[in-house]
């Protein structure tokens, strides 16, 4: 495949005619879900909102990185100097960080969102006016998804704050579809919630453990595992099942063996929005036929029955003594192990092996936590010795990120 490279003047931010940018700082759910409705119908800035709770230093850092012409916040617009147009067909801006932690903005068009929105709602079956409630954060794409979604069915989401008796009475008062993170499924679990009374539970965010879903599902939950990003404008493959219109396929060494999840269709991001002085990293290519495939950094298998398994990133290969051990194949076992209620595997520096496969366990049962040896021949049952774990570390929870996803960077380190 050869590189995109090529834009047109009004596709490139800063050069020739633009759409203005406006942040978002600050406002309530319901406000930024009316402003969405606007940019999406062509009407006024395209958006850039900034997750709520964030703090004032990394706003000040995403606004100079992202360069909007305006900032919105409860007490009104406020123009910035130095402001750069969005591409011509953007109505909004997604900020995610890369492995350097430098932010960087997708741009996503109108198009892109609502053909992931009208998708989405097919696959579940989501008739016009059924209530979404969206407990996710406005200012991520899992949380504007749902937004877009309420919109496309031709109503309006209904925000709250995430508290598992609350959603559990939300859920009796409107039968809502919501989309969850696997802590707050586990959560709406531990206090009995009859999850019959949702409508779809839309799951993404981070992997989900066999058990979950199969609790949830005992619970009367019809639970749909999701995989996406923001840059293919959130979830794009549905119970390991693209989307209408959604192409995947894996880039692989060898013939069967999990390779890099390659992504095409219309929900995909019109470009990238970097800081000054950053280069675009040019995630999306042409094919031969001029196919655009995004190149994301997960890797991917497919099952015998046709779907994708998503085993992790490509930059969390943990290289043990020359062998290179995919975490995800090892937590996907880890998370089978009747003593094991939650677990994410890391690589950990080592002096000896350069890294060590590193388990991180939530017990079932605090009482009787699984021993390291027993995860080893655990893990040795199914993949070669290298990948079983070298280092067991209980805790009691594990650190989440605001998107719900477990905080790997703060999991590579040991606690002390």
């Amino acid at each position: 495949m050869a590189a995109d490279t090529a834009r047109s003047p009004e596709q490139a931010p800063g050069s020739g005619p633009g759409r203005p940018l406006q942040a978002l700082v600050g406002l309530a759910p319901d406000e930024i879900g009316r402003h969405v409705a606007r940019a999406l119908d062509g009407e006024g800035p395209a958006l850039l909102p900034v997750p709520g709770g964030t703090p004032e230093a990394r706003v000040r850092g995403l606004l100079a990185a992202m360069r909007p012409d305006s900032v919105r916040t409860p007490e009104g617009v406020t123009a910035l100097p130095g402001g750069v147009p969005a591409r011509a067909d953007t109505a909004l801006v997604i900020t995610t960080s890369g492995s350097t932690g430098l932010p960087k903005g997708v741009e996503l068009s109108a198009a892109a969102l609502r053909a992931s929105a009208l998708a989405s709602v097919k696959r579940v079956g989501a008739g016009p006016g059924e209530p979404w409630l969206c407990v996710l954060p406005a200012g991520h794409v899992s949380g504007l998804q749902v937004i877009i979604r309420a919109l496309v069915t031709g109503t309006e989401a209904v925000h709250a704050d995430f508290d598992a008796r609350g959603v559990a009475e939300l859920a009796r008062e409107l039968r809502p579809h919501v989309s969850l993170v696997p802590t707050q499924l586990r959560r709406l679990l531990a206090v009995g919630a009859d999850l019959s009374e949702l409508g779809t539970v839309l799951l993404g965010g981070a992997a989900a453990e066999p058990d979950l879903l199969a609790r949830a599902r005992r619970a009367g939950a019809r639970v749909v595992t999701t995989y996406g990003m923001s840059e293919t404008c959130g979830g794009c493959v549905y119970d390991g099942l693209p989307l209408d219109g959604v192409r995947v396929r894996l880039e692989s060494d060898s013939p069967g063996q999990p390779g890099r999840i390659l992504v095409a269709g219309p929900v995909l991001l019109s470009g990238y929005r970097m800081p000054p002085g950053v280069d675009d990293p040019g995630a999306v290519e042409r094919d031969g036929d001029g196919v655009a495939w995004l190149r994301t950094n997960d890797l991917g298998a497919w099952e015998a029955d046709g779907r994708l398994s998503v085993l992790g990133r490509m930059d969390d290969v943990v290289n043990s003594g020359g062998h290179k051990v995919v975490p995800g194949q090892v937590n996907a076992l880890l998370a089978q192990h009747p003593a094991v209620a939650e677990s994410v595997v890391v690589g950990r520096a080592d002096p000896e092996w350069g890294e060590r496969v590193s388990a991180v366990v939530v017990p079932a049962d605090p009482s009787r936590p699984p021993s390291l040896e027993e995860l080893r021949a655990w893990v040795r049952e199914r993949l070669p010795a290298y990948a079983a774990p070298r280092e067991l570390e209980l805790r009691a929870h594990l650190p989440l990120l605001a998107s719900g996803k477990p905080d790997l960077v703060a999991l590579r380190t040991p606690v002390d």
